[in-house]
């Protein structure tokens, strides 16, 4: 199976203490969107969306994205 890539923009909410209303607003993205992307459900996130990300919560692209890689076992998945 293929792995998978998670955003964290929960961590950088909270290390920031920014609500996502706040985030939704520096950004310019829908709310509905930025549920999107914490709940793991988009497929493609454009480049200058991401650095309006990074822009809004200080932070670099490595601090909210990150590869987890997923095998099969016995019809399970596993995140190592």
């Amino acid at each position: 199976m293929e792995g998978e890539i998670i955003f964290n923009i929960d961590v950088m909410l909270a290390k920031r203490k920014m609500s996502v209303t706040e985030l939704s607003q520096r950004v310019g993205i829908t709310m509905a969107n930025i549920s999107i992307l914490k709940n793991g459900k988009a497929k493609a996130i454009k480049v200058s969306t991401l650095a309006k990300l990074c822009e809004a919560l200080d932070c670099q692209p490595g601090d909210l994205l990150e590869y987890r890689n997923c095998s099969c076992d016995n019809g399970e998945n596993i995140v190592s």
